[in-house]
């Protein structure tokens, strides 16, 4: 069930937009990693707020709160204009629930699914970005936010260690401080016969108190795509590595829908370093069908025993992971319907079926 409201406030307009849905099929279709208390929980929604003249000087006020099968959150954004040769500001609140199973999961079925270990995390962020001007090809944004993380069990119940007795923070305590200075720049380049994105990103833990967590984490991603004929082949490698203090949550997850196919969230490894490659090529069927074949890598580069507690060798994660794959894409005027199937190293094959509301 969904509904859209606009509000007319003075001379501002709100848009309020609602979606509740009642999933009774959930159990059928996702990988069930924790038991369903009751039909309840299977209620999923979202609200979404927007007020794009607060004040009236054009400033945009975004609310949104979103719940999931196993996870919800919380965000606010304020922002508001500023000359087109300064950085556009904006602050930001946002909190979060969500099961941690990229790195305390545990792999099940030939690693191509993964259960609950027990761990979940509450996040709490408040900060300000500032987003450059774009040059060019180029855009930042620089952004310096305080971070709250909490591990709690399946009954939300603050923890500080997992199942087995290992630590899941790096203060010892039940939870994680820290203040965050990130950098990323974006590189876009595109014609009709090809693409180029690149993405690099610097976060620097700041030591303002002596607990609190002190590190610098790196990423980058890349993708290029090559129109040959009527076929679109595209290759992407994504990777990083941290170094400092390190709670186990901060480790790189490898394996899953985003990752390397054919393996559940984490399944392949987790580790201070990453990564990961992906091909595809993707040929059209018709004027509303596309086909697809794809190959996923993914590696830990032998980092995983340098997370603290091990918990990639501790879960039998082999710290790297290849799978082949075919898929058929479906375009309308709402969005596209993917549908890929995965073959793990393990010989376990896995069907992904998703839907995105803006097209590729």
């Amino acid at each position: 069930m969904g509904a859209q409201k606009s509000i007319h406030a003075g001379k501002a307009k709100i848009d309020l937009n609602v979606d509740f849905t009642h999933k009774l099929c959930a159990v059928m279709m996702l990988p069930q990693f924790r038991d369903f208390g009751s039909p309840v929980s299977l209620i999923i929604g979202s609200l979404h707020l927007n007020h794009p003249n607060l004040f009236g000087k054009s400033e945009k006020l975004d609310v949104s709160w979103d719940k999931g099968l196993y996870d919800s959150s919380f965000s606010i954004a304020f922002r508001r204009p500023r000359p087109e040769w300064l950085a556009q500001q904006a602050f930001s609140l946002q909190y979060s629930m969500s099961p941690e199973i990229g790195v305390h999961g545990v792999p099940a079925e030939n690693f191509s699914r993964t259960a609950s270990g027990g761990v979940n995390l509450c996040r709490f962020s408040v900060g300000m970005d500032l987003n450059e001007s774009a040059s060019s090809h180029w855009s930042s944004k620089t952004s310096v936010k305080f971070e709250h993380v909490s591990p709690v069990d399946d009954n939300w119940r603050s923890i500080s260690r997992d199942l087995e007795g290992f630590p899941l923070t790096c203060s010892g305590n039940s939870y994680d401080n820290m203040i965050v200075l990130k950098q990323e720049s974006r590189f876009t380049k595109a014609n009709d016969q090809n693409f180029t994105r690149l993405t690099f990103q610097i976060e620097q833990g700041i030591p303002v108190l002596s607990k609190w967590i002190i590190f610098n984490r790196f990423k980058f991603a890349g993708s290029k795509g090559v129109k040959l004929g009527p076929a679109l082949l595209l290759t992407s490698l994504t990777g990083g590595s941290i170094v400092g203090d390190m709670a186990p949550h901060q480790a790189f997850a490898i394996g899953g829908p985003g990752s390397v196919r054919g393996y559940g969230e984490g399944a392949v490894g987790t580790g201070r370093s990453c990564l990961v490659g992906n091909t595809e090529m993707t040929l059209p069927l018709g004027k509303m069908f596309e086909g697809a074949v794809f190959c996923d890598f993914g590696t830990d580069l032998d980092s995983g025993c340098h997370v603290p507690g091990d918990p990639a060798m501790r879960h039998g994660k082999p710290g790297r992971g290849l799978s082949l794959g075919c898929g058929l894409r479906f375009k309308s005027s709402s969005g596209q319907v993917r549908v890929d199937y995965a073959v793990n190293t393990f010989e376990q094959g896995t069907l992904y079926y998703t839907i995105s509301t803006v097209l590729p």
